[in-house]
């Protein structure tokens, strides 16, 4: 399901309610409201003062009744400016999303309710997604949301380990880029409370800041391709690992949990035009509200 498509639709019904209400129907209410009231006031003449308080509150409620919205405009031109309001903070400041698998533990687990900027990687045109205005772009470390290539009505959540132009290799659990290996930095064992199991954790930077994944150096696991994905021939699938080199436009991803992860060892690239944004800020999780808060 398109979201962002539907609650297009959505603005675009409500605009139009809201526009029709403003041009004719609002005026013709009014048109309407003047007129009874014209009559209202001449009937009322004939009243005596001492029921000025009773004619007055008669004649707000007169008004009320007769230039009220009918109920099929009040849930149109009523919501438009609610929905305009909804629909541009989340196609241009920040837009929520739900964490439906542990492909990013240690960082980030089922049920997070995380927030995603929508313009630290530039300014995209709403439904379309078309970059208008290039405010920055990825960097290595970077934890984003994305279109999953395959079925852009799928979003994705990975980090960032290859940029347009570099060489990603992953052999035997390690990562290298441009011919380096990433350094690994052992820590205390990540506690999966969930099967009651522990997974052994490093620390890896690629950014300026470092940050957990988890992965077994000593079981090293195959890697092959799940399709012949565009670009592939940039790609050598050997035992133990892949090799490839990023294409312009392109960005290379894995998951934090390396391996219960589907990212680009199995289906290639991430095309720049598929970027939502960069995912920030864990701002609820139903299940340990001690998540909610900033993460890298």
């Amino acid at each position: 399901m398109n979201f962002a498509l539907i609650l297009f639709f959505v603005l675009l019904l409500t605009f139009a309610g809201w526009l029709a209400d403003r041009l004719y129907f609002a005026p013709r209410r009014r048109e309407a409201s003047r007129q009874a009231l014209a009559v209202f006031d001449a009937q009322a003449a004939h009243r005596g003062a001492g029921e000025a308080g009773a004619i007055a509150a008669e004649r707000d409620a007169l008004r009320a009744r007769i230039e009220r919205q009918p109920w099929w405009l009040e849930y149109t031109a009523g919501l438009f400016p609610v929905i305009a309001v909804v629909f541009g903070l989340r196609s241009f400041v920040a837009e929520p999303f739900k964490i439906p698998s542990e492909s990013m533990l240690p960082t980030l687990f089922v049920g997070d309710l995380i927030l995603v900027n929508k313009y630290t990687y530039g300014i995209r045109l709403p439904v379309l997604n078309t970059k208008v205005l290039n405010v920055g772009s990825p960097e290595r470390g970077d934890v984003m949301v994305f279109r999953f290539p395959s079925d852009p009505s799928i979003d994705y959540i990975k980090r960032v380990v290859g940029l347009p132009g570099d060489r990603i290799a992953y052999r035997d659990n390690r990562l290298s880029v441009n011919g380096k290996p990433v350094p690994l930095v052992e820590e205390a064992k990540f506690e999966d409370r969930r099967r009651l199991l522990l997974y052994p954790q490093f620390s890896e930077a690629l950014g300026q800041q470092p940050y957990r994944i988890l992965t077994d150096t000593t079981r090293p696991s195959p890697i092959s391709p799940n399709e012949r994905f565009p670009s592939f021939d940039r790609c050598r699938y050997q035992d133990g690992g892949v090799e490839c080199t990023v294409p312009q436009g392109h960005y290379y991803v894995l998951g934090d949990n390396r391996e219960n992860s589907l990212d680009s060892r199995y289906w290639g690239f991430v095309p720049e035009q598929n970027i939502v944004g960069k995912a920030f800020f864990i701002w609820m999780n139903f299940s340990d509200f001690s998540r909610i808060g900033s993460f890298r």
